[in-house]
């Protein structure tokens, strides 16, 4: 990968990155608190449990997705970038335009998602 590819795929994960923390997805919104009112009703309080969990895993995915990037970055400037972490092949350009955060070819990928819902059957 040329070092005009990887400044690319920098400067990619950067917007990626600003525009998560600047869309206010990270930012605590009414849905995390419960309202005095709402304790008294079971189906208001039902809904804001709701309301509350699809909150949390909003912030739970743009946290991880945030992680990914910073991780991604690093790999930039100690030169991993674009390597699967299994193979160490490189992974191919349209996947990374995809994802640029991803550390797998799609073999591993793939593999890798197999496993996980083997795993999550079994449990």
């Amino acid at each position: 990968m040329t070092k005009i590819e990887w400044d690319g795929y920098k400067k990619t994960l950067l917007t990626l990155k600003a525009q998560i923390i600047n869309s206010g997805a990270l930012k605590a919104p009414a849905d995390l608190h419960v309202a005095a009112e709402d304790l008294s009703d079971e189906t208001d309080l039902a809904s804001s449990v709701i309301n509350q969990t699809v909150t949390f895993n909003i912030i739970n995915r743009e946290l991880e997705k945030l992680r990914l990037i910073d991780e991604a970055l690093r790999r930039i400037e100690d030169g991993t970038y674009g390597k699967c972490e299994e193979c160490e092949t490189p992974i191919s350009e349209k996947r990374l335009q995809t994802q640029p955060w991803t550390t797998l070819c799609i073999t591993h990928a793939e593999e890798r998602e197999r496993e996980t819902k083997k795993f999550s059957k079994i449990s």
